[in-house]
């Protein structure tokens, strides 16, 4: 039997760009094997069919994993126009096939539809729980289960290629959109039904793929430098205000006591020792109080490069 791989304690984040064909955890678990990390976490579901960016937080960075999963996300997406499919992707059944007559203005006008806040039915072959089973399961077993229309927001939609029947968009949009869905309803609007073709996670709110290493390439590194991949902690947060305490207020915001700020009030910021300069955790500031959230540990602090 192999001698079981020894783990240690790691804290940051590390901007996988997740293969073709993996799960979210197990891109992971892979990357978790690699790093010998003792505890580490994704920040939310991308779908096997899926590539691109995954934020993978190990350690005290996973004490802010909900950020991530809560920040609005950027793709780029691959439509084929002219086919529907039984799972609005390119895995399905051709169920449906139509002319493709449209031209670039034709197009630019369907996606203004899509612009802005917007009502989306969820797909039937996703991860959503209907009483404790995910909608897939309901799918591939031929039942149908009634859903109730999301919103969710499109901030951004924009054309990046257009070759019939082959049509390639730029998506920033809040988090629970379901670009397939957004891929049906594109193809219905513009009368010749359409399926996700491809999918590339190109963002999480303030992080982009800018520096993301493949799994493949993380393989090759020696344990030193891959540890050196990870990024702070505090990158998950890095669009929140930061407040910096001295020394001997530190050390009390640590044990959650609440203490005067001077800034307003905030629903959520960053906070740090000053001297030497350690990140602290997250809090929020409300009638002038800065109220601790989630908190490293000392021996995490301590951990900091």
């Amino acid at each position: 039997m192999a001698a079981r791989i020894p783990r240690r304690a790691l804290h940051g984040v590390l901007l996988l760009d997740k293969p073709l064909g993996w799960s979210s955890n197990d891109a992971l678990q892979k990357a978790r094997g690699l790093l010998r990390a003792e505890k580490g976490g994704h920040t939310g579901t991308l779908d096997p069919l899926a590539t691109g960016l995954l934020p993978l937080c190990f350690g005290a960075a996973t004490k802010f994993s909900q950020v991530s999963l809560d920040a609005d996300k950027r793709y780029r997406a691959t439509l084929r126009l002219g086919q529907r499919t039984s799972t609005a992707d390119g895995e399905g059944e051709v169920i449906e096939e139509h002319p493709v007559d449209v031209d670039a203005a034709a197009i630019e006008a369907a996606l203004a539809r899509f612009r802005g806040p917007i009502e989306q039915l969820p797909p039937m072959h996703s991860a959503l729980k209907h009483q404790g089973r995910a909608l897939y399961e309901y799918a591939r077993a031929g039942v149908e289960v009634e859903r109730a229309p999301r919103a969710v927001t499109i901030h951004a939609l924009d054309i990046v290629l257009w070759q019939a029947p082959t049509l390639v968009i730029d998506v920033c949009c809040s988090k629970g959109t379901y670009i397939r869905s957004l891929a049906e309803d594109i193809g219905r609007a513009l009368g010749c039904g359409a399926h996700l073709a491809a999918l590339r996670r190109t963002g999480s709110g303030a992080l982009g793929l800018e520096g993301a290493i493949t799994i493949e390439a993380l393989a090759e590194l020696d344990e030193a430098a891959r540890a050196a991949r990870l990024l702070p902690v505090d990158s998950l947060l890095a669009a929140w205000p930061e407040v910096c305490l001295p020394d001997d207020e530190a050390g009390r915001f640590l044990t959650g006591l609440r203490r005067r700020v001077s800034l307003g009030d905030h629903p959520a910021v960053r906070v740090y020792a000053a001297a030497p300069r350690a990140f602290l955790g997250s809090a929020h500031i409300t009638a002038g109080e800065l109220i601790a959230d989630r908190l490293l540990s000392p021996l995490e602090v301590q951990a900091q490069p």
